[in-house]
């Protein structure tokens, strides 16, 4: 289990302020080609606000975390129609990052496309997150992303420590099943949404990928700085384990969402490794994700 512990802070801040677990960033974008009234301009931009108190402000766990020891994440939501007044569709992309170990560099743990984002929002509002139960739309999928952002997060420094926090993702898409909104349903959008993304982190066979995460991470990124070679090991010993993956469910959401967001750090991280390194890592990387090798390549030249 990652470790926070709650120290003192200075004087003026509450214990709320001070124990909340993400520090998300949160832009809300209209498409060009949509009509928007200086009405709903006014209630988009309460919305962005409304998200970003939420987000920051819900304790999400019961564990403590200090300023710095929260977890870096970002919402940019795409509105791309406003079929009445209050009610709008788009989609949303969601990013978490934590810090490699003695180093200023962040990694990104999560990165995913959510096109599945319709809601209502009136002014004045109010998003109140209460478990075991679907109160809006826009609710549920904060609530959902709050909590599989912490669970990636821990997983990536214990290994499978973020099973509660998937677990409380996966009440949230149970809840949700009924409203008839998208992207709560296993039948929706070719496995490429919340259900199937949750469904697939606590499944056995994913339980490679979980693995991987954590030696990826504390294993591989956390001694890059200290020793390079030993690090980068570590990081291709933990790709090794999708392998098991691949070979039972090819093209899965979470494996390529995995891959996809380390592509750029891993052409970073091998750009002075030998040619043999390079070869074995591009050859593991076009098995584990194949319809992106033209990707992997790029850590060759």
């Amino acid at each position: 289990m990652k470790i926070v512990v709650l120290i003192a802070c200075l004087a003026g801040f509450s214990m709320v302020g001070r124990s909340q677990e993400l520090n998300c960033q949160v832009n809300i974008v209209t498409d060009a080609s949509l009509e928007v009234t200086s009405v709903e301009l006014e209630i988009i931009e309460q919305l962005k606000g409304v998200i970003y108190e939420f987000m920051n402000n819900t304790q999400w766990t019961k564990d403590k975390f200090t300023v710095e020891e929260r977890i870096n994440c970002n919402l940019q939501i795409q509105i791309s129609e406003i079929p009445q007044p209050g009610t709008y569709s788009g989609a949303v992309q969601v990013q978490s990052s934590r810090p490699a170990f003695n180093s200023s560099y962040n990694t990104t743990v999560f990165n995913f496309q959510d096109e599945d984002l319709v809601f209502g929002f009136s002014r004045n509002a109010v998003l109140a997150y209460a478990p075991n139960q679907y109160r809006d739309n826009i609710t549920s999928i904060l609530a959902f992303y709050a909590y599989y952002i912490i669970a990636m997060d821990y997983d990536s420094f214990s290994n499978k420590g973020g099973t509660k926090y998937f677990n409380e993702a996966q009440q949230i898409v149970t809840n949700a099943q009924s409203s008839g909104a998208p992207g709560w349903k296993s039948n929706e959008r070719g496995k490429n949404n919340r259900y199937w993304l949750v469904d697939n982190a606590l499944h056995q066979l994913f339980s490679p990928l979980r693995e991987c995460s954590y030696e990826y991470h504390r294993k591989g990124l956390d001694v890059i700085y200290d020793d390079k070679v030993a690090g980068r090991k570590a990081v291709f010993t933990a790709l090794n384990k999708l392998l098991k993956v691949v070979s039972t469910r090819p093209n899965s959401l979470n494996v390529t969402n995995f891959i996809r967001a380390k592509t750029i750090e891993l052409v970073n991280l091998y750009e002075d490794a030998d040619a043999k390194e390079k070869n074995q890592v591009v050859n593991l990387l076009k098995r584990l994700d194949p319809t992106n090798s033209s990707k992997y390549q790029e850590i060759l030249e």
